[in-house]
């Protein structure tokens, strides 16, 4: 109970103080817009497992360029190549879902809700669906018109060390307990061979494999990747419950099986660590933890209009 005040006060401390965002914003122009949101990613996640895994990653990559702006899901144009065409975000999927969802909403309150508040609300919804927490979403957002695909340079990569983690969450308000919380989110989905191959073929100059690796656990991605892999989707679930919302991630991260440079990381500065340990021994930390830190992400915010279609500008 105590948990549940503390979150409930700390989204009422978010809500006034961040610029237009409320808890009630659109409770007189659009009353049924949560169920509205929540009925189109149920029915996605239906005839998809993969769908909260991709809508809570292209709401973090949505938000780590130019706020949650909905930028992520503009199209290309003319010679301006747009995020969603950038090189990290080549692998993001299920846009048709936030269509979807806008499309019905409109459909009850034209002209009313952004594609950014969809998309924060979908990503929420990605993980209370997954049997993880759900939180009510602070909403207000308003819809960027740029998109840029040069600037996803921006987004951590999976192969930063601590210290440049660190600063790319700090840059943008975010702290190291959001970092490892966030980090979290990687018990839903699924890694490329590419974003871990520096780990298992040609470590350093000595070494072919990352020796933090746990021995089998390497063996089992390197059977997965070889050194020349030719199969485009070939890759591993980041955790062993990739359909689950739990702390699953942090438990294995500290048997030496987490997937990215960048998980590893967290264990290589004592604060991470010891949060790592934490979130690992308490599902209800973790909890708690990764519905703030999803709060307080979701609330860098940058938009100027309401787009009536997610994917142009007016």
């Amino acid at each position: 109970m105590a948990a549940i005040v503390a979150v409930a006060l700390f989204i009422l401390f978010i809500s006034s103080s961040v610029n237009a965002l409320s808890l009630n914003y659109y409770d007189k122009t659009c009353p049924r817009l949560d169920s509205t949101v929540t009925t189109a990613v149920k029915k996605a996640i239906k005839n998809d497992k993969t769908v909260p895994a991709a809508l809570l990653r292209m709401h973090f990559h949505d938000c780590f360029i130019r706020g949650c702006d909905a930028s992520v899901l503009l199209q290309s144009k003319g010679k301006n190549k747009a995020e969603k065409d950038g090189p990290p975000n080549i692998s993001l999927h299920a846009f048709y879902v936030i269509d979807n969802a806008k499309k019905a909403v409109e459909a009850l309150c034209p002209g009313v809700v952004s594609c950014a508040d969809i998309l924060a609300l979908s990503a929420r919804d990605a993980v209370a669906l997954s049997g993880g927490p759900t939180w009510e979403v602070p909403k207000g957002r308003k819809d960027g018109r740029i998109s840029k695909a040069s600037e996803t340079i921006q987004l951590p990569a999976p192969t930063l060390n601590i210290s440049q983690l660190q600063q790319s969450f700090s840059q943008r308000g975010l702290s190291s307990k959001d970092l490892v919380a966030l980090s979290g989110g990687h018990t839903l989905g699924f890694a490329h061979c590419s974003s871990f191959q520096n780990r298992i073929h040609k470590f350093n100059t000595t070494q072919d494999v990352d020796p933090s690796l746990h021995p089998s656990f390497a063996a089992n991605l390197r059977s997965i990747c070889p050194a020349h892999n030719k199969a485009k989707n070939a890759g591993t679930a980041l955790d062993s419950t990739t359909a689950g919302f739990d702390n699953a991630y942090f438990k294995l991260l500290l048997q030496g099986k987490s997937v990215f440079s960048s998980d590893q990381a967290l264990l290589t500065a004592p604060t991470t660590k010891a949060l790592v340990s934490k979130f690992a021994s308490s599902q209800m930390e973790f909890r708690d933890a990764f519905v703030k830190s999803m709060i307080k992400m979701s609330s860098i915010t940058g938009g100027q209009e309401i787009r009536l279609d997610c994917k142009v500008v007016r």
